[in-house]
């Protein structure tokens, strides 16, 4: 039996089952309380080593209780456990000293590596409350599991300075979690200046960033501060970071490392005191890779990286997003009928959020005020690029497995590999016969198969075209 005690604040009965016969399995001495006011009885008299805390408990919450649960316990660490998870409970729970936050549902394995994590550091340094005030107009939607490590990932860097990198796919919300970042920052009653990069005239980008004096070029009759000092004390959003050119880099870079810039046509350096946010939806490794990004820039922007989550795997959140910007564009439209949601849920978005809100609003205006149907919504995006192709592609598979095993509930599919062929072969090799009419011998070639089996796919999904000749006339 481990020396290690820890105690479990949980009113969910199988949940505090399931934690203390795992963590009792593992070696270690286990409480259990069903309140918070129980549990800060037990921490105070059993002094744990490490705390699991509900955040909805009956009576006094988790989170209000948790500073004095820390005072009782010498700051052992607090384990955050919710269902009801948002930005703003992950924000309080680390404001608070919270070692860890995790969502429910949460695998077991998940609680007991947070625990030997804890106990392994055996203390956290509390963060200096912020004065959050009420939930602002760019909320951060999503109870999803992916939108709960966002949370979690922007209350843990909020409070520092580190710079961060936030990357996803277009539409997945980066300007948003900038904002959030900052607001919950201590320099949120400083400017945050958002730039967005690839809007900028190639030609004057280090003007606009690092401004000019008079005098410096061709028309520049006056001075002008540039876009980064006017975030001076407070936080700049860069978008779309990969679109600055090489030579403007090595000054970003330089204001990074010496917190001054060099405006365009001046000898004399410009200090500031500035938190850069960045954004891209490039890879940015590969820009390193392919020299087109420096990788010493690279390295100081990527202090801490926020990887977003394409609308795709937060199925979850799609009814809770639609709602949330149906308030301001048609409140009447809501409640959405059933088979409007299993539309919704069953569209790749390959836009994300910011698809999804132009389609509401393109749906609202068909509708004329009545209810939203499947038939008000836009054709979907058929993206140019193959790379989004491909994404598309793959999230038509995942939600058509999804949707086959839904058919037969309570039964084990079966099959799934030989139906998935009979659905997609039909589709590519008659795809590749239009394009080289009929000529079965070019067709091998381009689908790197043997004639033969051309052949018997020919004969299986076109028997009508079975007779034909290999010959490429």
């Amino acid at each position: 039996m481990s020396d290690h005690h820890i105690l479990i604040i949980d009113d969910e009965e199988a949940v505090a089952w399931s934690l203390r016969r795992a963590l009792e399995r593992g070696g270690f001495r286990v409480s259990v309380a069903s309140s918070a006011e129980e549990g800060l009885e037990l921490a105070g008299r059993e002094k744990p080593d490490v705390v699991i805390l509900d955040v909805r408990l009956p009576g006094v919450d988790g989170l209000s209780a948790l500073g004095r649960l820390r005072e009782l316990t010498h700051d052992a660490p607090v384990i955050v456990i919710t269902a009801h998870g948002n930005l703003a409970t992950a924000v309080r729970a680390v404001e608070g000293g919270a070692f860890d936050y995790l969502a429910k549902p949460f695998d077991l394995s998940q609680a007991l590596d947070a625990v030997a994590r804890a106990l392994s550091r055996r203390a956290v340094t509390a963060t200096e409350p912020s004065r959050v005030g009420p939930t602002p107009a760019e909320e951060i939607i999503g109870h999803s599991p992916a939108m709960q490590r966002v949370f979690k990932q922007i209350a843990l860097v909020a409070p520092r300075e580190a710079s961060v990198l936030i990357t996803g796919e277009s539409g997945t919300g980066k300007e948003l979690v900038a904002r959030a970042i900052h607001r919950h920052s201590a320099r949120r009653d400083k400017p945050f200046i958002p730039v967005h990069v690839a809007a900028l005239n190639p030609n004057l980008v280090e003007s606009e960033l690092f401004g000019h004096v008079k005098g410096a070029y061709t028309g520049a009759a006056q001075g002008r501060e540039g876009l980064l000092a006017l975030a001076n004390g407070g936080t700049s959003f860069l978008d779309e970071v990969a679109d600055i050119p090489l030579p403007v880099q090595a000054k970003l870079l330089r204001l990074l490392e010496f917190n001054e810039v060099f405006p365009v046509g001046s000898n004399v350096p410009q200090p500031l005191n500035l938190r850069i946010l960045s954004a891209t939806h490039r890879d940015l490794a590969k820009e390193v890779a392919e020299s087109r990004f420096r990788h010493d820039l690279f390295f100081r922007l990527n202090g801490f990286q926020i990887q977003l989550p394409p609308l795709r795997e937060r199925g979850d959140d799609i009814v809770e997003l639609a709602e949330h910007f149906l308030k301001t564009i048609e409140p009447s439209a809501m409640p959405l009928p059933a088979a409007t949601v299993a539309y919704l849920k069953s569209r790749a978005w390959p836009g994300n959020v910011r698809e999804l809100r132009h389609a509401l609003e393109h749906a609202s205006i068909v509708a004329r005020g009545g209810p939203l149907l499947a038939e008000h919504f836009p054709s979907p995006v058929v993206p140019g690029e193959p790379a989004d192709l491909q994404k598309q592609m793959a999230a038509l598979v995942r939600l058509w497995v999804q949707k086959r095993i839904e058919a037969s509930p309570g039964a084990e599919p079966a099959n799934l590999y030989e139906e998935f062929l009979n659905v997609v072969e039909p589709a590519l090799l008659g795809e590749v016969l239009e394009r080289l009419q009929g000529n079965r011998l070019a067709a091998s070639r381009w689908l790197g198969l043997a004639r033969a089996t051309v052949r018997k796919l020919i004969a299986k999904y076109f028997p009508e075209q079975s007779a034909g000749s290999d010959s490429e006339d």
